[in-house]
């Protein structure tokens, strides 16, 4: 563990709250000192909820460690239940209260509560966010989706009953996780497959009691539903389908897997796949996006997804691939070989910026920790990945999955460097006579103003360390650069020009520069 400004995932704990905030009837009791409690900001200010987490603290404060911090948490365990009435409860500690080493799963075993009570062993100092979601939602369907058959796992489907399926791994909290659920579930409705429990968003504990009763299962988002998916797989022989349908591609490759699996025929949902992704990187005026230069970071599922959309179905050229998810770092490695660059691994922004810096991307898909890094750098970004602000939880509908999230995703993407044309063109024009902030509107007829002349240069200091100085023409005209690439254009004129000697950056110094690395 180590400090820092950001960070791209909490404490294991906070991926325990997002399973538990997700699902109905469950409690979470968290033994935790005062100052934890700031997690229900996350899921009320952040998500925009219209109800706190169910969770209840302990927040024992410093007095309390000289005394039972055990008896504290018992209390606060049994007035839970009490008063919430839960089906069933999550126990565990936060990472300060880990220290303390007071074992919440036996002392709430101690109270003999009636209802199953699930103990968290959630190490706070190896482990982080995911990974807690992941577990948590492991031990709740290892504890309460049933003992395995006696009589083995082969499945039988009554007459006439529709194919059933488990849909895993939408939690709070999560980027578009409630939209992407709604696509996916008329994807399956149109094929003819009825859903049998949503997991954990919107599922109780006697749900995951039924999990066993579906045909197989469809894993959304590996990060938390990978792990709960192949219990299921090992212990019922449910099948399950792992393709992510993010994208055209994907989402075709998700309903032929599906299909499948459910012996159902997908021609009917894949004739004319609707989305207008694919008929817009066709077009001519797609010409404009493509060989754009494209850093992508975030957790692994959808840095995987955005990779291979970028790459293939809008035609960007992918020059930066990294995730914080460590533990899905071999299939982000194996992507980013594929475009024939290194993957960055890491949970450390220092890093991101620098691989950004030195990628010189002209356009940024990442978290809301990139959002900042792109602005510092001039850089167009879209976010498409959590960590996530209030401002990625739309009141619309925005999923990323399914066809329709193709189209959310294709304007993702694009907006942000058509955008970036116009804002260019604007500051092209800035000094126009016509155009200029003074200017009356056109159709007065209004005196043109006269375009001002550009100061000359009285003066100059070199410095040895540092690049040359512009003289005001030369700044003037990399200004009629578009912004997205105009620092890759400061940086190669310095550079051009440091290695050269030259004490003055002209005009020919830009366009000799502009020249030199264009070979």
């Amino acid at each position: 563990m180590q400090l820092t400004v950001w960070t791209y995932e909490g404490p294991p704990h906070i991926g325990a709250m997002r399973v538990a905030t997700a699902m109905r009837g469950l409690h979470y009791v968290l033994h935790a000192p005062q100052g934890d409690t700031y997690a229900d900001l996350l899921f009320t200010m952040i998500e925009r909820r219209d109800a706190r987490p169910p969770v209840t603290y302990t927040t024992f404060q410093a007095r309390d460690l000289g005394a039972d911090t055990a008896e504290i948490f018992q209390s606060a365990a049994a007035a839970a239940y009490e008063r919430f009435r839960p089906e069933a409860m999550i126990v565990g500690a936060s990472c300060t209260a880990e220290l303390i080493q007071d074992d919440p799963g036996g002392l709430a075993k101690a109270l003999n509560l009636p209802i199953p009570v699930i103990p968290l062993e959630l190490p706070a100092y190896q482990k982080k966010e995911n990974w807690g979601a992941s577990e948590t939602f492991y031990r709740l369907v290892r504890a309460l989706s049933g003992p395995a058959p006696a009589s083995g796992t082969a499945r039988e489907r009554a007459d006439g009953r529709r194919p059933l399926c488990n849909v895993l791994g939408p939690t709070a909290l999560g980027f578009r996780h409630r939209d992407d659920l709604v696509e996916i579930k008329s994807l399956l409705d149109r094929l003819g497959i009825d859903v049998n429990v949503v997991a954990p968003l919107g599922a109780s504990p006697s749900d995951l009691g039924r999990l066993a009763q579906a045909d197989f299962n469809i894993v959304l988002y590996p990060e938390v539903a990978r792990a709960a998916a192949q219990y299921l797989q090992k212990t019922f022989g449910q099948p399950m389908v792992e393709t992510v349908p993010i994208g055209v591609r994907a989402t075709i490759r998700f309903v032929e897997e599906v299909a499948v699996l459910a012996g159902v025929d997908p021609a009917a949902v894949l004739a004319g796949a609707p989305s207008r992704l694919p008929w817009y990187s066709r077009s001519v005026d797609s010409t404009y996006l493509t060989g754009k230069r494209v850093f992508i970071f975030g957790d692994a599922t959808h840095a995987l997804a955005l990779a291979r959309v970028a790459a293939t179905e809008i035609g960007f050229k992918v020059v930066g691939l990294g995730t914080y998810t460590r533990e899905f770092a071999r299939e982000v490695r194996a992507e980013a070989e594929a475009h024939g660059i290194e993957a960055l691994i890491s949970d450390d922004y220092l890093d991101v910026e620098a691989a950004i810096q030195a990628a010189q991307p002209e356009l940024v898909l990442g978290t809301q920790m990139e959002r900042h890094i792109a602005k510092r750098l001039g850089v167009p970004c879209a976010v498409i990945s959590a960590p996530i602000h209030v401002q990625d939880f739309p009141a619309r509908h925005s999923p990323q999955m399914g066809f329709e999230g193709a189209n959310v995703l294709f304007d993702t993407l694009v907006h942000p460097l058509m955008m970036g044309l116009e804002e260019h063109l604007i500051g092209m024009f800035r000094e126009d006579s016509e155009f200029h902030a003074d200017a009356a509107p056109s159709h007065l007829g209004a005196k043109p103003r006269p375009a001002p002349e550009p100061e000359p240069v009285t003066s100059i200091t070199v410095t040895p360390a540092g690049p040359a100085p512009w003289a005001a023409d030369a700044e003037k005209e990399l200004k009629k650069i578009p912004f997205f690439v105009r620092g890759k254009a400061r940086a190669n004129t310095e550079r051009f020009a440091r290695e050269r000697e030259l004490a003055l950056i002209t005009v020919e110094t830009l366009y000799d520069a502009k020249a030199h690395f264009g070979r």
